[in-house]
């Protein structure tokens, strides 16, 4: 579970793009909804992008060349809460 100061995990925000998605290729909404929900759904798709970057990061972090395990703080790795925005900003 998230808390408030917390970002939804990976597999929630997954989950309401694919809501989403499905609710629009139904094809009833109107163009204001419409736009609205492709608005929501292309911020969805930069959270779990970023998650997903965060996660490939660490697994090539934890497996080094060497072979030995190194754990390490994303905010230090410059993918902090703060990253976000700038990964957004920066299209894909």
């Amino acid at each position: 579970m998230s808390d408030n100061n917390q970002a939804p995990a990976f597999e929630e925000t997954l989950a309401q793009l694919e809501t989403l998605v499905s609710r629009m290729e139904d094809g009833q909404m109107s163009l204001e909804d419409a736009l609205s929900a492709f608005e929501t759904g292309i911020k969805l798709t930069r959270d779990c992008q970023q998650a997903l970057q965060q996660a490939e990061l660490k697994v090539q972090m934890l497996t080094r060349a060497d072979g030995n395990p190194e754990a390490f703080d994303l905010t230090s790795a410059g993918l902090g809460a703060n990253s976000a925005s700038a990964i957004s900003a920066s299209g894909d």
